[in-house]
């Protein structure tokens, strides 16, 4: 019979196997720089569609990722270099972009993101780090009657309920968190944001490339 601790602990190792790689509270700056022309509505309302987007997929690569990249025969270390080389070309454009939000003045405004899935939530609150940790908790499924395994299901996808739940308040209260620094503090943070996210993406193709040379070796 499956125990409350179980329960708590399949619930426990989604969420905090998946909050350091999505990292909302490092995310918040690079969605505020993105939407920085955005209205509070527009804002507010590209951080509740992210949310569901970035929910449905941790759900998806949690349940049937594994299957999908074993139909297609694709590993886990492709998906990490092709998906590193999406997030740091990301980073980098945002390292290139011209410092428009601190010049309300100037001619040319940025545009207005209006696709909550790219680049929003892939691959900058959900990139390839994140569905290879998803797939990767997905594929531990532990061998127990199909009663005890529905429960620790349940905790699993509550835990990626939790996890939506923490990318939508960090998002939704970016404005006020990063704001407080002003422009140039404001300023300071996304160009930091977007260096450390340029450097996520040249670690997971590292550790991707790494992975393969392991197994060609």
């Amino acid at each position: 019979m499956t125990s409350g601790y179980d329960i708590a602990n399949a619930f426990l190792l989604v969420y905090a196997g998946l909050f350091p790689i999505v990292n909302p509270i490092g995310g918040a700056p690079i969605f505020l720089g993105l939407t920085r022309h955005c209205t509070d509505a527009e804002r507010n309302a590209l951080a509740l569609r992210v949310t569901i987007n970035s929910f449905f997929l941790l759900l998806g690569s949690l349940l049937v990722g594994s299957y999908v990249l074993e139909f297609f025969g694709i590993t886990l270390p492709i998906v990490r270099v092709a998906g590193g080389l999406v997030v740091a070309a990301t980073g980098w454009s945002l390292l290139q972009a011209r410092d428009e939000f601190a010049d309300d003045r100037t001619a040319h405004k940025p545009k207005i993101p209006t696709d909550a899935f790219y680049p929003l939530t892939m691959p900058i609150t959900v990139g390839p780090g994140s569905i290879a940790v998803a797939i990767t908790l997905g594929s531990q499924r532990p061998r127990v009657p199909f009663t005890q395994l529905a429960f620790l299901g349940a905790a699993a996808i509550a835990g990626v309920v939790a996890m939506a739940a923490t990318i939508y308040v960090c998002y939704r209260f970016a404005e006020g968190t990063v704001g407080a620094l002003g422009q140039q503090g404001t300023n300071v943070v996304v160009r930091l944001s977007a260096f450390i996210l340029f450097c996520i993406g040249i670690e997971i193709i590292w550790s991707g490339y790494s992975a393969l040379a392991h197994v060609a070796g």
